[in-house]
């Protein structure tokens, strides 16, 4: 017996109920384009084009190694969770791209919404939804869309728009689309909007009429481990009819995948960004310290929603990403792990990728990214040692922040993600927090817990949940090698750079001597904490 997962919408995995192994997989590219600075988008075609590939493939790939593609219970996706579409329902078509999740179009209408609240305090709804007012959850990318693009507004006032994230896009289109597509969502999903009270787990009135966003586009909220409908899908020689049992969002996909069931259990999972959840039991815990309260998963229909503290880094793998593309100074992302051992040092110089602002636990959208303490003995392999454990201190930076926020140390840290089959990250990361780093041999242990949520799903029942059924995944642990005054030493030269990036970007006008007034982005002398 086996569960199909669509990870994000790069790859499908297929799983083995029994064993917990891959049996087959396929993975396709997306594209992101950036039409202007900070603008970052995906087309929400290519995304369906991709699922429909990944299908094909992995199916194909069943068949060649005998395997009965009936015997396929279960299908799932975990998506990018803030991602942002808006389509019509009536043809189909998607009416924008999507905004992708780390995307900055948004911080004029973050300031506006700001400035509305008493205090101008962006943390002013964070009691109903575990959120600051930032650039990075769904409800301020969908007022952008309803204030910028007509076809969005006209198909709104018509009765035709669906908003969604990334899951819900998916789920309508194979669930049917415009013939009676399922309409949906999960809670770790809808936890990420704003628009969600995280309480009452419902879309909240009060939260809609703040962003004046209208109910009725919204989704169905459900639990992310429930049948949500068929998915028929005619592929060459295959057509598929299999039950869609699980939506959740790929970081809470990673925590059941990595098993932390149970209270004070934390994960780290290394991708694009960086993002370590504290599962906290069935009561949100809402964070004094900078870090996000969110749903993290609700395993059924009858089964209590479980929360989690989060934090956020927006720029993790995104750097080394940035290092070969835009500097040109390897040719392939792994090359960096060699550059950076051949020193073992960054020698003084101290990276802050503060590409998009900073997330947790500042929520500075004003940052921008600086390097420190550069000399002429400085190259590119410091650059590239300095690149890793940027990674390693905005992880500290975020698991200091939970320590004191639940009260308890954590005594190790789970780790996932592509990022993690870098050996000297994994020792860097051990290193800098003074912990054991806990590695499973298997690093997308997201896919995992998508496909251990759908084969639990009641109706589909493959999988089970109890602690003694839970499958064993083997790891390895990188432990700490160097004294804790040192990593104390490098994490303060570290959050001295932090505060130089700070306040960094602000709109200010002038005038010429010509009498024109510019917008004009000023560097601050001044740096505040």
């Amino acid at each position: 017996t086996f569960c199909m997962v669509f990870i994000l919408f790069y790859f499908s995995q297929v799983f083995n109920a029994k064993t917990a192994e891959v049996i087959s997989q396929h993975q396709v590219e997306i594209k992101q384009s950036f039409p202007k600075e900070g603008w970052v988008e995906e087309d929400p075609k290519e995304i369906m084009q991709s699922v429909h590939e990944c299908i094909e493939n992995t199916c194909e790939k069943l068949s060649q190694l005998k395997v009965d593609i009936s015997r396929v219970k279960a299908v799932g996706v975990t998506n990018q969770r803030e991602t942002t579409l808006v389509w019509d329902r009536a043809t189909g078509e998607p009416l924008y791209n999507a905004i992708v999740w780390l995307d900055l179009r948004t911080q004029s209408t973050v300031e506006r919404l700001i400035k509305k609240a008493p205090g101008e305090n962006k943390n002013h709804l964070k009691h109903l939804t575990g959120l600051p007012i930032s650039t990075y959850f769904s409800a301020v990318k969908l007022r952008w869309l309803l204030d910028n693009v007509d076809e969005v507004r006209e198909a709104v006032r018509t009765g035709r728009a669906l908003f969604g994230t990334v899951d819900s896009w998916i789920i309508w289109n194979l669930t049917g689309g415009r013939s009676g597509g399922v309409h949906a969502t999960d809670v770790s999903n809808a936890s990420r909007t704003m628009l969600f009270n995280i309480h009452s787990m419902e879309w909240d009135p009060e939260l809609c009429r703040y962003f004046d966003i209208p109910m009725e586009i919204l989704p169905d909220v459900r639990s992310s481990s429930e049948v949500y409908g068929w998915m028929v899908s005619s592929l060459c020689i295959h057509t598929l009819f299999m039950l869609f049992s699980l939506c959740l969002g790929d970081q809470s996909a990673a925590l059941v995948g990595q098993m932390c069931f149970e209270e004070g259990q934390a994960k780290n999972t290394y991708g694009t960004g960086c993002f370590l959840l504290q599962n906290t039991g069935c009561k949100p815990v809402m964070s004094n310290h900078g870090l996000l309260t969110t749903v993290a998963y609700k395993l059924g229909r009858h089964m209590p929603c479980c929360y989690a503290l989060e934090g956020s880094v927006a720029i993790a793998g995104a750097v080394v990403q940035w290092l070969k593309n835009n500097m040109g100074m390897v040719q392939t992302s792994s090359e960096i792990e060699k550059l950076a051992a051949e020193v073992g040092t960054s020698h003084g110089c101290y990276f802050v990728p503060a590409f998009s602002g900073l997330y947790a636990p500042y929520w500075e959208p004003s940052a921008r990214g600086i390097i420190c303490g550069l000399t002429q003995f400085t190259n590119k392999k410091h650059l590239a040692f300095a690149a890793l454990e940027a990674v390693c201190f905005q992880t500290r930076e975020i698991l200091d922040a939970m320590n004191q926020d639940s009260g308890v140390p954590l005594t190790q840290l789970r780790v996932d993600g592509g990022m993690t089959a870098n050996r000297l990250l994994m020792q860097l990361q051990a290193d800098i927090l003074c912990i054991p780093v806990v590695r499973p041999t298997m690093s997308e242990t997201t896919a995992l817990g998508a496909a251990v949520a759908a084969g639990a799903a009641e109706g589909v029942d493959v999988w089970s949940l109890s602690p003694g059924h839970l499958p064993l995944i083997k790891s390895e642990t990188f432990q700490p090698q160097i004294n804790p005054e040192e990593s104390d030493f490098r994490f303060s030269r570290w959050k001295k750079a932090v505060q130089k990036a700070m306040n960094w970007e602000t709109m200010e006008t002038c005038s010429t001597s010509e009498g024109m007034e510019l917008q004009l982005s000023l560097v601050h002398s001044e740096f505040t904490d």
